[in-house]
């Protein structure tokens, strides 16, 4: 089940990535409910998206430290 909840969350942070503002949202939910592995995975996977959509980037502090 946590796998499906990780695979979701990388497919509703693609189609929301044209807004900053709505990514960001989606991406706090996404730590809110994943595990801390999955979070660390979730770090490696927007490095691509990140090179791709720059503007997504305040996006970061979100990220548990």
């Amino acid at each position: 089940m946590a796998r499906a909840m990780f695979e979701y969350t990388k497919t509703v942070l693609e189609k929301v990535s044209f807004d900053p503002t709505l990514f960001c949202k989606e991406l706090q939910k996404a730590v809110e409910r994943l595990l801390p592995f999955e979070i660390e995975e979730l770090k490696i996977w927007m490095k691509p998206m990140l090179l791709q959509h720059p503007e997504l980037a305040t996006c970061i502090p979100l990220f548990p430290r």
